[in-house]
């Protein structure tokens, strides 16, 4: 009997829509994903199997609920990069930022509530948005894909989002959002409903610029969203977490699952922390080769919007078959980079400096075939 998901009786926002996901191809280059390339140091590896042998002792009993440790380092990890003191009841941690985004969403969505963000952005807020029963704004963008501010304080104005989300760096363009930006959507989210607005920084260690959390100080509906996935390395960890009034972090408290992160994710989280500055050059190192993809691009005759990212988007692909064909193109030759669907554009994630070099000739080669 052949059955698919409409033949369920699902949700009718539900119906039609596709699981998210990247293609999972065993090619020799993989730069689709974000992932950082570079596998955790040995000494942090021999740590993390210490904390969970330590860990693995109590496995008969529940995890700290409240992960109390984690926040604390976690806390003192934003103080120490921000400048900006945070405590323990300023911090949330759970299993990615995935589901720190679902939690606010449970909390301050639902149904009958809505949520804006401004797409292109990351896919996740409109699906997690789709998946607590929040209803889903797309707001405008400029061609450069900046945010359009004016018209995006008209939408919030009409609109009265409870959620407002601003993805900086931005994933998949890459660029990040000006400070003075962000406040003037807080200002007009405000003025419309109150609302919460998160800023999602999944990427920002890899900035050129500084972090937006000491902004907020004084505005208790500001919500900062991190990860471990990417400058961290620990994309396989599934932890994520949040910086905001205390408030916010015990309303999220309200909905979050039993005993939701597992000790030994916990005991893991930890030991990465205890090797921060390690990793935090891993990212230097991918920063410096992020500015060389852009500037390689360029000079191969790519357009390329500005990167605050470990990734790069770059175009433009006009001609038979766009993007896709492109991307089908690059694969060919063993790379494997993301098609986001943005028409005549494609993203690659920053690697190592040999899989970098892989993927420019492949992108060379296929500018070169496409002007013979």
């Amino acid at each position: 009997m052949n059955l698919g998901i409409d033949d369920l009786p699902v949700r009718d926002e539900l119906r039609g829509k596709s699981p998210y996901g990247a293609p999972q191809l065993d090619v020799p280059v993989r730069l689709n994903t974000n992932e950082n390339p570079y596998p955790l140091p040995e000494p942090l590896v021999e740590r993390i199997a210490e904390r969970v042998r330590e860990a693995a002792r109590d496995l008969n009993r529940y995890p700290d609920r409240d992960a109390v440790e984690l926040r604390t380092r976690l806390a003192e990890y934003l103080t120490n990069t921000s400048g900006h003191e945070v405590g323990l009841a300023n911090v949330w941690a759970a299993n990615g930022s995935n589901e720190v985004i679902q939690q606010l969403l449970q909390t301050f969505g639902g149904p009958g509530r809505t949520a804006i963000g401004f797409e292109p952005s990351y896919s996740m807020h409109a699906l997690i948005a789709r998946g607590t029963g929040t209803g889903w704004i797309s707001g405008p963008r400029n061609e450069d894909f900046t945010i359009d501010l004016a018209a995006a304080e008209r939408w919030i104005a009409e609109n009265e989002p409870d959620v407002v989300f601003v993805t900086t760096p931005n994933n998949p363009t890459g660029n990040a959002v000006p400070p003075e930006t962000v406040l003037a959507l807080y200002e007009a989210a405000q003025a419309a409903k109150p609302s919460m607005v998160v800023v999602d920084e999944a990427y920002i260690e890899f900035s050129h610029g500084d972090s937006l959390l000491p902004l907020i100080e004084g505005r208790p509906n500001l919500v900062v969203s991190r990860t471990m996935s990417k400058a961290f390395g620990a994309a396989g960890l599934r932890l994520g977490y949040l910086a905001a009034h205390p408030a916010v972090v015990d309303a999220v408290q309200l909905v979050r699952l039993p005993y939701h992160l597992s000790a030994v994710t916990q005991a893991t989280a930890l030991a990465a922390l205890e090797h921060t500055d390690t990793l935090l050059k891993y990212v230097e190192q991918l920063k410096a080769e992020r500015d060389r993809l852009v500037a390689e691009l360029r000079a191969a005759g790519y357009e390329v919007v500005e990167s605050d990212a470990n990734f790069v988007q770059f175009g433009r692909f006009d001609g038979e078959g766009g993007s896709h064909a492109a991307w089908q193109k690059i694969l060919d030759r063993g790379v494997l980079v993301r098609d986001n669907g943005i028409p005549g554009w494609l993203r690659v994630s920053a690697g190592t400096p040999e899989e970098n070099d892989a993927f420019l000739d492949a992108v060379r080669a296929l500018k070169k075939e496409q002007n013979t």
